[in-house]
């Protein structure tokens, strides 16, 4: 074989089997479903708690003295409404 054939056998596209192969493919990572993780509780507006809270209190007769109490009833239950 000549030079000038050894020259142009080099500048000859490679066929398939003398391409490198490829890397393997990297693993994808696995997400964690979203149903494993509890769902953040909802914060209830105040205006929510104050209806309640009201209701409580009506409820009391309108006996006057436990608006904290009757504040942090409705706000614990709308917070366990809400998980």
């Amino acid at each position: 074989m000549s030079k000038k054939d050894a020259a142009l056998k080099n500048d000859a596209p490679k066929t398939t089997a003398e391409k490198k192969p490829r890397k393997p493919a990297t693993p994808k990572k696995t997400l964690t479903p979203v149903a494993q993780f509890p769902a953040p509780a909802a914060v209830p507006s105040r205006e929510e708690i104050a209806r309640l809270a009201h209701k409580y209190w009506q409820e009391r007769g309108h006996v006057h003295g436990n608006a904290d109490q009757d504040w942090l009833r409705a706000e614990q239950e709308l917070r366990g409404r809400a998980s």
